[in-house]
C-alpha cells in the first residue's frame, strides 16, 4: 500500500457479508488500516471481511454508542473513518479526504464531516431529510466519541472544530420498500425505551402534530417533492413513523388485558 492515508476504518457490523464487499472495497488500497467488529453474527461476514484485507474482531452487542465507541478504542490510527456496512465512500469523498490530509492545518480539526446520500428505489435522493444528512464521520481518535443515547440515535460528539468536506458518502440503507417499512416498529421500541427512561409521557398534541409538520418540513420546506414519487412516500413515511413511535407510547402506558 503505497502512502496510505493515517486512517483506521472502523465498522461495526452484524450479518452483512451481502453489504460488506461493497463497503469495504471504497476503502481499499488507500487507509492505513480497516478494522470490522461483529456481535452475533451468524453469516459469512468474518470470511468476506478478511479477504478483503480487514482485521476482524467479535463482541457483545452494548447498544449502538457503547458498541462503536468499544469498536474505536480499538483502532490503531489516529484518525478514524466510522462507516456502517450499507455504506460506501464515493470517489469524490476520496478525493476530499486525500485534499484533507494535504492540508498543513488538517490537525487542529477534531474532526471532518460531509453529506450522506441515500439510494431509494430508482434514485439518489437529494432533497427532503434524508439529505444532505451532514454526517461527522471522519474524527481524531483523541477528540471525539460517540454520544448521545445509549439505544437509539448515537452522535459522534467532537472536542473542537469540524471542517466541512465535499463529495457524498453513499448509503444503500434500503434495498426495498419493504426493508424500510419493517425499520418503524424496531424504531419504535427503541423509541419507547428511550422515552420511558427520560420520564417522558404520552401527548396527543405530539401525537397529532408532530407527524404532520414532519411532512410538510420534508415536503415542502426541504423540497422533497424535487425527488418524485420516492421523495412523496419518505416525506409520508417520516411522518407515519412518528405517528406510530407516540402511539406506541400511549399503549405502553395504557394497555391492559380485556376483562374475563
Amino acid at each position: 500500500m503505497a502512502n496510505p492515508l493515517p486512517i483506521s476504518v472502523v465498522i461495526v457490523a452484524r450479518n452483512e457479508a451481502q453489504t460488506l464487499p461493497r463497503c469495504l472495497a471504497s476503502v481499499q488500497g488507500w487507509v492505513a488500516e480497516i478494522l470490522v467488529v461483529l456481535n452475533h453474527t451468524t453469516d459469512d461476514s468474518e470470511t468476506v471481511a478478511r479477504r478483503l484485507g480487514a482485521t476482524v474482531m467479535r463482541t457483545e452487542w452494548r447498544g449502538f454508542r457503547d458498541t462503536k465507541n468499544w469498536a474505536l478504542d480499538r483502532a490503531t490510527q489516529s484518525w478514524a473513518l466510522c462507516l456502517d456496512a450499507d455504506e460506501e465512500v464515493s470517489p469524490a469523498l476520496h478525493a476530499a479526504f486525500t485534499a484533507f490530509f494535504a492540508r498543513p492545518d488538517h490537525d487542529t480539526f477534531a474532526g471532518a464531516r460531509f453529506p450522506r446520500k441515500v439510494w431509494f428505489i430508482d434514485r439518489w435522493i437529494t432533497h427532503g431529510d434524508w439529505y444532505p444528512d451532514l454526517s461527522l464521520r471522519l474524527i481524531q481518535r483523541s477528540r471525539a466519541r460517540w454520544g448521545g443515547d445509549q439505544f437509539v440515535h448515537e452522535k459522534m460528539e467532537a472536542d473542537g472544530p469540524v471542517a466541512t468536506l465535499g463529495g457524498d458518502l453513499h448509503h444503500y440503507s434500503f434495498p426495498t420498500l419493504a426493508s424500510h417499512v419493517s425499520k418503524i416498529n424496531p424504531f419504535a421500541d427503541l423509541f419507547v425505551r428511550q422515552q420511558q427512561a427520560r420520564g417522558g409521557r404520552f401527548s396527543l398534541a405530539a401525537t397529532i402534530i408532530r407527524p404532520g409538520w414532519r411532512f410538510f418540513r420534508a415536503y415542502v420546506l426541504k423540497l422533497g417533492f424535487l425527488d418524485g414519487f420516492p421523495g412523496f412516500y419518505i416525506a409520508w413515511a417520516t411522518a407515519f413513523g412518528a405517528f406510530v413511535r407516540y402511539s406506541r407510547l400511549y399503549e405502553a402506558e395504557h394497555r391492559r388485558l380485556p376483562d374475563a
